[in-house]
């Protein structure tokens, strides 16, 4: 275990001492950034290939401490889906590792060259990608989400301050001994990749304040309470990571087994990860599809809330509320309307869609090209699952976190998004008149 952690564990109160801590622990985030930016791409990735071999070496250490974070959270109360997020298995942590291993492979974001050109006068001008500094990550639950954002952070140049939940305590620290044992391999300054060493929600509240102008970016990752504070008391900017209110619009040209097929793993596959499908829109001119698909939801063990028109097609549908409709349940639950056509279907996502993931089901190229335009969403497809949305799927070998905001990065952060850029200007003596 690192010095920082042994400091203060389990600190209560949001006293002197603990802001001077945190303090200290961004100042060393800065310096630490700034060697990062400009360590060179071949000691990064020495430091993340010890880090995926030490994960994969300290496998069962990680399973016990997350053990005891996952007992603790049962004996609490927590939800089942609660519990799927915050349990590791042996073939999660393998997953972890491998992430690792795909963020060793990609191509180096900082110092590329976007774009290039020459001003009449002669002047050359380059865009070229710079990282964003420090990072400060704010999660929930989740524990590969330390793993995840430590190696995108390394690996586009920035520190990172982790601060996980009170629930995965142990597993984040657990797998960060694994992060700091390949920067001591590599080299590289250990405050590179700090964990927050207290559980008290306190500590959140210096992080959202900046420790002293230290943090340049917040990303949220947890439930609905935790972005709004977020959003509402941060002094330095957020990557807003929204709920997943995601839909699946079953068309009148979808394919039923298609959609039966998508729908299913959209919802079932993992039913607390953010982009399970929520909602499943069907096509009134398709009405036929609707027992089925209510049907083979009800069977794989889901609970269907629905309108009268639903309620008649199943009696073990239940009915819905208004308020469902922009619910994440994080649960094996659905909600099931009727709607008209596609333009039927792009009003209610427009009504209480959260811009996060929206999934069509249909043959018809033009009507899924009218959805996949019009739909205002980070992530939209055509017949594939919503379960889809996330960073390792779309080749990042991870993300730390799903932007549903328009500004910088949208859709699944990875290395590049993590990234801003400055321009370079080549000169040969020229002055302005």
């Amino acid at each position: 275990m690192t010095a920082s952690l042994k400091a203060i564990d389990g600190a209560t109160d949001l006293d002197a001492g603990l802001a001077a801590m945190l303090t200290a622990l961004g100042a060393q985030a800065r310096a630490a950034a700034r060697a990062l930016a400009i360590a060179p791409t071949a000691q990064k990735n020495q430091a993340l290939a010890a880090m995926e071999r030490a994960v994969r070496a300290h496998a069962s250490s990680i399973l016990h401490a997350n053990a005891e974070d996952v007992a603790e959270a049962k004996a609490g109360g927590a939800t089942a889906a609660f519990v799927d997020r915050l349990t590791l298995t042996p073939a999660r942590i393998a997953a972890m590792a491998d992430g690792i291993g795909v963020i060793h492979d990609i191509a180096d974001p900082v110092g590329q060259v976007t774009e290039r050109w020459q001003r009449p006068n002669g002047m050359t001008i380059d865009r070229v990608r710079v990282p964003l500094g420090v990072i400060a990550v704010i999660f929930e639950s989740r524990p590969n989400v330390a793993a995840d954002a430590g190696v995108l952070a390394l690996k586009s140049g920035n520190a990172v301050i982790l601060r996980g939940g009170s629930d995965s305590f142990r597993s984040c620290r657990a797998i960060h001994d694994c992060l700091v044992e390949g920067l001591r391999e590599a080299e590289l300054p250990e405050a590179a990749i700090t964990l927050v060493p207290v559980r008290d929600r306190a500590a959140v509240g210096l992080l959202l304040a900046g420790l002293g102008g230290n943090v340049d970016v917040i990303v949220p990752r947890g439930g609905k309470s935790l972005v709004a504070r977020v959003e509402a008391e941060a002094r330095v900017p957020v990557f807003a990571h929204l709920e997943g209110v995601n839909h699946v619009y079953v068309d009148a040209a979808a394919d039923l087994d298609m959609a039966k097929s998508i729908v299913l793993n959209a919802k079932m596959r993992r039913p607390g990860v953010c982009g399970a499908a929520e909602t499943l829109l069907v096509d009134r001119a398709a009405s036929s599809h609707l027992a089925p698909l209510v049907a083979a939801l009800l069977d794989a063990g889901c609970e269907v809330r629905g309108d009268e028109a639903v309620q008649r097609v199943d009696p073990r549908v239940k009915p819905v509320a208004e308020a469902d409709w922009d619910t994440e349940y994080e649960a094996a639950i659905i909600s099931v309307k009727l709607v008209d056509g596609v333009d039927g279907a792009l009003a209610h996502i427009a009504q209480h869609g959260s811009h996060h993931t929206e999934a069509i089901v249909t043959a018809d190229d033009r009507v899924a090209a009218k959805f996949l335009n019009e739909v205002d969403a980070a992530i939209v497809l055509h017949n594939a699952s919503t379960q889809f949305a996330d960073g390792g799927e779309f080749g990042f070998g991870a993300e730390i976190g799903i932007a549903t905001g328009k500004f910088h990065a949208r859709g699944p952060v990875g290395a590049e998004q993590l990234t801003s850029f400055k321009y370079r200007v080549h000169g040969t003596g020229q002055i302005r008149p």
